[in-house]
């Protein structure tokens, strides 16, 4: 039996501020503590939180163990478990597609990798517990299908375009619609055309982030994008070396025109680990975009180093499978982590809502 002064009722208060991942508000004025149980001094807590969250999902458990045992110090022991709490996004735009961050991913030229880190950065979202969709905007080069490794052709169901699922993400491509090694030849016009359909007119579902993979450049997709939704913002990609840099500043100032946030760079190719005699090289020097990017007041999410067996995975079609790699893994975790931070810190710094009690 409980003591008096540790109960439900205790833990409940000692949790109602305490702020959901997603919006920064109180997990308790939101409905969001789903059970609470105490036995012997130990309290077992059910939290609500929501898949858009799913990357933080463990370092909510630790803080709000934390805060309990802080604000309680009678508890010897908490334990936290997480249930799905569905807070479906809302149609954003006149296109009405459903998702609560749309997310371009640039490149100020080509070869830097933006089509692989854009992949890794879904199949990052996705295994974290997210509902991803990946969407190949690259008309004149989409690498995407290869990468993830199906040439399915997408049908058409009551007038909407069901995108390809492949691994658990929803995926729309034009690889997917021309022949192999076909060249698309467009002007601005038709792109624009593409990009309003695949948004417009694919059937994404309820999606927590879309992933959009950028054409290299500074062409007018940017400008096609910002008129047709709100972007939550962009990643920009870029390597090391200075030549690359000033090619990814000229991305950042492309977003910029077109009033896109930019959310953060990352450096990939940033070194390689011999695998022989495990010293590090940095082949194309390193640390450039994340002294760029400090210069520029964009965050930093991560670095990715030349890794030989993700440029294999990616061949074979397989890039996802790049998350099984011990040597890979913290880097490519870490991208998908900071981006989510980045975003829930953004949905913190708005107004407030209305707790529950007001609404009833």
């Amino acid at each position: 039996m409980a003591d008096e002064a540790l109960n439900q009722q205790s833990v409940q208060k000692a949790l109602e501020d305490f702020p959901d991942p997603e919006t920064g508000r109180g997990i308790g004025r939101l409905g969001q503590i789903h059970n609470i149980h105490i036995e012997d001094h130990k309290a077992t807590v059910l939290l609500g939180l929501t898949t858009y969250s799913a990357p933080l999902w463990e370092k909510t458990k630790s803080e709000l163990a934390s805060h309990l045992r802080s604000s309680l110090p009678q508890l010897s022991d908490v334990a936290v478990n997480v249930e799905v709490h569905d807070r479906p996004a809302e149609k954003i735009g006149e296109i009405g597609l459903a998702a609560k961050a749309v997310i371009a991913v640039g490149s100020g030229k080509g070869g830097v990798g933006k089509s692989t880190i854009a992949a890794i950065l879904a199949y990052g979202l996705k295994r974290a517990g997210a509902r991803v969709g990946l969407m190949d905007a690259d008309v004149y080069g989409p690498s995407i299908p290869h990468l993830i490794g199906t040439n399915q052709r997408p049908v058409v169901h009551e007038n909407r375009i069901q995108p390809v699922v492949v691994d658990g993400l929803t995926v729309m491509s034009m690889g997917f619609l021309i022949p192999p090694g076909e060249a698309v030849v467009w002007r601005g016009p038709m792109l624009h055309g593409a990009i309003t359909q695949f948004l417009r007119d694919t059937d994404w579902g309820n999606l927590d982030y879309l992933i959009i993979d950028m054409p290299p450049g500074t062409g007018d997709i940017a400008l096609t994008l910002s008129q047709l939704l709100p972007l939550t913002g962009a990643v920009v990609v870029c390597t090391p070396q200075d030549v690359a840099l000033l090619d990814a500043i000229k991305a950042i100032a492309m977003f910029g025109k077109v009033n896109i946030d930019v959310l953060g760079m990352v450096e990939n190719m940033s070194h390689f680990i011999c695998p022989e005699c495990n010293a590090r090289h940095d082949i194309f020097g390193s640390g450039g975009a994340k002294r760029k990017a400090a210069e520029l007041n964009v965050p930093f999410l991560g670095e990715v180093p030349l890794n030989i067996a993700m440029r294999i995975l990616g061949d074979e079609g397989k890039v996802g499978s790049s998350f099984d790699d011990e040597a890979s893994r913290p880097y490519l975790d870490a991208i998908g982590l900071n981006l989510v931070k980045n975003l829930v810190s953004k949905h913190r710094q708005k107004p407030a809502m209305p707790s529950l009690s007001v609404l009833k």
